[in-house]
Parts: C-alpha cells; sequence; structure tokens
C-alpha cells in the first residue's frame, strides 16, 4: 500500500505506518488502538509466533481469545531477525514506516545491529522508535524481564489492593500493561506532534514500572503527603466517604459521594437527613474518619430497599451510584450496545473501540491476523515475488508456520 493510499484510509491516522514487533499486550493494545482509527499495522512475529495465541482456552481455530482480543486491524508477517536476511527485510520495511515499536528484552536490537543510537537514527531520521520494556535498559532492576503481575506487586498495587484483612491481591486486570500501552500510544502521538515542527523524529523509552508508579494514584501521592504508607481498604476508596460497596435488599451496589453537597442529597434520598446533620459526618475529612460507623448507619436503610430501584432513582437525582454487575450482564447491558462497545463481525465478537469521533470514527477493517497470513502480500509490495518469495519461506527467514 503506498503512502498516497495509506493516507487515503478513512480514520484520524490514516497515512499512518507502524511497524509492530511486539508481543504480549502492552505494546500489541497499544497498535490496536492506533490500528482502530486508520494507522497501518504491520505486526511482525517471531517464528514461534506471538505467545499469547497459546494463552487460552478459550480459542478459535487455534488462537486464543487472549490474542484475538488485542489484534485486529493489523497485518500479519513472520519474520526470523536472528538471520542477518531476517534483519535486512526488517531494514526495508523501516524505509516505508513512521513507527516501529517493540518490546525485546533492553540489548537485543543493538546486539542484532538495529540500535536506534547506532543505526536507525542515521539511517531513518524521520523514524519514531518506542521500546517498551519491564524496567528500562539501566538502573537497579534494567535489563530485568517484567510481566504485568510480577510489575503490580513491586510497584505496591498488591500492597493497596484486596479487603482490609486479605493477603496482598493482584488487580484482576492487567491494568500495568494495558495502561504501557496506553502511555506508549500517547507518546508515540506526541512525538508524531513533534516531528511536524522538527521533521525529526526520536527514540521513546516506556517501561511497565514506570508506568504502573505513575498510576499509583493516590497512593505514592497520599505516602509522600503524609509519610503513611497506604493499606487496603478493599472496595472503600482511601480519600473519600462514603465511596464504596454497600449491600441492599436485592444486591450489592457502589455509591460514590464525593462532596458534601452530594452526600447531603444520598441522605435525602434514602431518608436519613439526620446523618447529613450529624457533626460526625459534617465533612469528607469527617466522614473518612468515621468511615465504618457512616457505612453501618448507610447501610442499615439500604438493607430495606431494592439495589436496582435505588440505583436508578440516584442516577436521576445527580449520583453516581450502580449495581455490581458480572462479565455477562456487562457485555449484555443496553448501555453497552448502545454505545457499540461490542464489536462483531462474522465469528469475531470483542471489546468495542472506546474513542468516538464525530467525523472520523475507528471502525474495523481487518480481523486479527493468523500467523504470517500476509507474508505474500507484505513482501510482494517490497517487489519480492515468486522463486524469492518462496526462497525466504524455505530458508525459515518468513517462516509461514509456527516453530
Amino acid at each position: 500500500m503506498s503512502k498516497k493510499e495509506r493516507t487515503a484510509v478513512a480514520g484520524t491516522l490514516g497515512g499512518l505506518r507502524i511497524v509492530d514487533l511486539t508481543r504480549v499486550l502492552g505494546g500489541p493494545y497499544c497498535t490496536q488502538v492506533l490500528g482502530d482509527h486508520g494507522a497501518e499495522i504491520v505486526k511482525i512475529e517471531p517464528p514461534q509466533g506471538d505467545e499469547v495465541r497459546d494463552w487460552g482456552p478459550p480459542f478459535h481455530e487455534g488462537d486464543a481469545a487472549y490474542f484475538i482480543g488485542v489484534n485486529r486491524n493489523k497485518r500479519a508477517m513472520a519474520l526470523d531477525l536472528r538471520q542477518e536476511e531476517g534483519r535486512k527485510l526488517l531494514l526495508r520495511l523501516l524505509e516505508d514506516a513512521d513507527v516501529l515499536l517493540e518490546n525485546y528484552k533492553p540489548g537485543t536490537m543493538e546486539k542484532w545491529g538495529l540500535g536506534y543510537e547506532d543505526v536507525l537514527k542515521e539511517r531513518f531520521p524521520r523514524l519514531i522508535h518506542c521500546r517498551i520494556s519491564g524496567f528500562g535498559a539501566d538502573g537497579p532492576l534494567g535489563g530485568f524481564p517484567g510481566y504485568d503481575a510480577i510489575v503490580q506487586a513491586m510497584a505496591g498495587w498488591f500492597s493497596v489492593n484486596g479487603e482490609a484483612d486479605s493477603k496482598p491481591t493482584r488487580l484482576g486486570v492487567a491494568m500495568v500493561d494495558m495502561g504501557t500501552g496506553l502511555y506508549s500510544a500517547i507518546a508515540i502521538l506526541m512525538a508524531l506532534y513533534e516531528r511536524q515542527r522538527s521533521g525529526q523524529g526520536q527514540y521513546i523509552d516506556m517501561t511497565l514500572y514506570d508506568c504502573a508508579v505513575s498510576l499509583m494514584h493516590p497512593h505514592v501521592v497520599n505516602y509522600n503527603m503524609s509519610g503513611q504508607i497506604p493499606v487496603a481498604t478493599g472496595n472503600a476508596h482511601p480519600n473519600i466517604s462514603p465511596y464504596e460497596t454497600f449491600r441492599t435488599r436485592t444486591v450489592d451496589i457502589f455509591i460514590g459521594a464525593g462532596n458534601n453537597r452530594a452526600f447531603g442529597k444520598l441522605c435525602d434520598e434514602i431518608g436519613a437527613r439526620a446523618l447529613a446533620d450529624n457533626a460526625r459526618f459534617a465533612s469528607n475529612a469527617d466522614r473518612v474518619r468515621n468511615r465504618e460507623s457512616l457505612k453501618a448507619e448507610i447501610e442499615s436503610r439500604l438493607m430495606k430497599i431494592d439495589g436496582d430501584e435505588l440505583c436508578q432513582r440516584l442516577l436521576s437525582a445527580g449520583l453516581p451510584a450502580g449495581p455490581i454487575y458480572n462479565t455477562a450482564q456487562v457485555v449484555e447491558h443496553p448501555h453497552t450496545v448502545h454505545r457499540d462497545m461490542n464489536l462483531s463481525k462474522d465469528w469475531y465478537k470483542m471489546t468495542g473501540i472506546p474513542i468516538k469521533f464525530s467525523r472520523t470514527p475507528g471502525r474495523l477493517d481487518r480481523l486479527p491476523p493468523k500467523f504470517g497470513e500476509h507474508n505474500r502480500e507484505i513482501l510482494a509490495e517490497m517487489g519480492i515475488v515468486g522463486d524469492a518469495f518462496d526462497q525466504l519461506v524455505a530458508s525459515g527467514i518468513v517462516p509461514d508456520k509456527r516453530s
């Protein structure tokens, strides 16, 4: 696909070409976000493939839902970068690329003669090279491998998650990986914006650890201000009350009242005006100090009320509240459907596109690719066809099956 043809593609990022060497979650999630909005993503997998193709069940035709969920709107090519000819092919792909995204162990690209400072910066001065790693290349943890849960543990997330009397607990969503993917997408767009002024690319050093520490709000800032080590508080917020789960006669619900006005309205709606006038609950700081007694007071009233009906009434009154749903209820909820957050085509049914533009909406152009699905197509665009293509496959430089 030519630059002109890519620019004509609908979407805010039409014309942008990204060579994606990432596997697992953070990098693929980043490029899916960009691909949803028109960027051309060329996903390069090693001979063994992206390992999350195997992270199941469930599977569709041998590929795990885990892989399928973060790899739409991409073309896939397999390439053995351990071989010199494979590295030469990558360099040819980069001739027409705007961004290179990779998550190899720091030092790997340099070992292969593909380092940014030594090679890529001079050869492709407009290229933006974004690396995602666990901890970066240097420092006390530099070069060590990082997975979401390990970094959650080391960045303090386990210590503030779970009930007060529970053991350290992993967050059930891989938010370190996905948060790093989102930060990386922002960083790439920033670098592209800056390139419009300078005409120059640059290197972006993204780590799971940095992003995880950045997302530890308000726990890090609370500690820095107070000197007190934050602990797990269950579903209750450490800085706001009431802001937690409550039992009702029918279902558990979550209520958030972040200021005095909201707290007063909540008390009126549940017939407990006396709580709003009680000196123990006069300010948010008072309510945080007396959290347990406030919860008991509120919950004693809610246990007589239908939770679903109450949530609708509170929402209508402008108060944040909602029942606690399981995954099936979320997927099937009328508002999920209304917001197009179920994206389906043929067999494919995954999470929708959260960024909503008025003129250039994101869309599903390509289903997640099979391993090496676009080998022939991508190489043909480089003029490699016929015997030349067959020889690359036969030599294992461009595998057509996972090793």
